[in-house]
């Protein structure tokens, strides 16, 4: 069956890239255990065998994964489940809907209407409403073409019809069936949506055609087909966007974390000489060395301080002298009168000077 066989191939083509998103989350899972590995620089043997320990353990998971997900895809290659409830199936497929009014109907009858219409790629129904409860009619696509209808004079609105290239009535007793549209742009959607159910357009003259298929039965099969895989595609796309995340972090980043709780330290003591994992690096030796002279240094230099301080001998300060008598009595008492100096005379110093023995 051509499309059993094309979904298959299909689905075979989403081995790659699913291959290829594990070994993305692989690459940034090692990448973050190097990061986190960096705080171990002080022993870099201690980092060496954690990194190798961890990364074979994710190598490991890598490989489990990867079988994991190609079983899945080999499970949807083993059985293509027509039944499946969102598979439109070849009846269900729907390539269009929208409102168009059916032009040519009696005056008698009501004259032109509105109705919803539905386009499949086996028919083109139409009902009363949206809601498609009262249908109204249900047309073959089997030998209908569709033709331009010049816009009337009377009406607003574009058209185009299909008839029946047997000479057979399309619609009750009408050889075609006139639909219209409010604009240009809805009637080419429209012919462009019969284009795909397998309806084509009238061909102007009666030479081949380049454009069309001879076959319009045939054109109308592939189309068809084309839909179902495209549907069908669709739905294991969806299972597998859903199922590799969750086997990924189930296989990988879940396991890689409980491993790194509960087992490496137990690697660790098992992979030799203890005290050889816990060697520091000469970096770490120079700058400890450094810091002990500094501390050794500070040492006797508080040693010294000390020194000084019990040593020196110091003279205490006499005590500070009471002037309290001076605020006490500026207010009560008057200052004492200034003596009068005077300039001694020439005179008195001799009289003074004869009066000596």
């Amino acid at each position: 069956m051509a499309f059993e066989a094309i979904v298959k191939k299909q689905v075979v083509k989403i081995k790659e890239p699913c291959i290829k998103c594990i070994d993305l989350v692989v690459q940034e899972l090692i990448n973050t255990v190097r990061q986190c590995s960096d705080k171990l620089d002080s022993f870099p043997c201690l980092r060496e065998e954690t990194e190798r320990i961890v990364t074979s353990h994710i190598r490991d998971r890598e490989s489990k994964a990867k079988e994991q997900v190609l079983l899945l895809i080999d499970v949807q290659l083993a059985y293509i489940n027509t039944n499946h409830e969102d598979f439109i199936g070849f009846a269900k497929y729907v390539i269009r809907k929208g409102w168009l009014t059916i032009n040519n109907i009696s005056i008698m009858k009501g004259g032109a209407k509105e109705y919803w219409f539905v386009l499949t790629a086996e028919s083109l129904s139409w009902f009363k409403d949206d809601e498609e409860k009262e249908k109204k009619y249900m047309l073959p696509l089997d030998n209908l073409k569709v033709r331009d209808v010049e816009k009337s004079f009377m009406s607003s609105k574009h058209m185009f019809a299909i008839f029946n290239t047997e000479q057979r009535n399309v619609f009750k007793d009408n050889r075609f069936l006139e639909l219209a549209c409010d604009t240009l742009e809805e009637v080419e959607s429209w012919r462009a949506s019969l284009l795909r159910a397998g309806v084509y357009p009238e061909r102007a003259s009666s030479g081949p055609s380049e454009n069309f298929s001879m076959d319009p039965q045939l054109e109308r099969k592939v189309e068809t087909i084309r839909n179902l895989v495209d549907s069908y595609m669709a739905i294991v796309n969806k299972c597998i966007r859903d199922l590799m995340p969750k086997s990924i972090m189930h296989l990988m980043i879940n396991n890689v974390k409980e491993f790194i709780n509960a087992e490496l330290l137990a690697q660790l003591y098992s992979a030799g000489d203890q005290n050889a994992l816990m060697d520091e690096s000469q970096e770490q030796v120079q700058r400890r060395e450094e810091v002990l002279r500094t501390h050794h240094a500070l040492k006797e230099a508080l040693a010294i301080i000390g020194d000084i301080s019990t040593t020196t001998i110091s003279t205490p300060l006499p005590p500070p002298v009471d002037n309290s008598w001076l605020s006490a009595g500026a207010g009560s008492q008057t200052p004492p009168p200034k003596k009068k100096l005077t300039t001694p005379s020439p005179l008195n110093f001799f009289l003074q000077f004869d009066r000596c023995p």
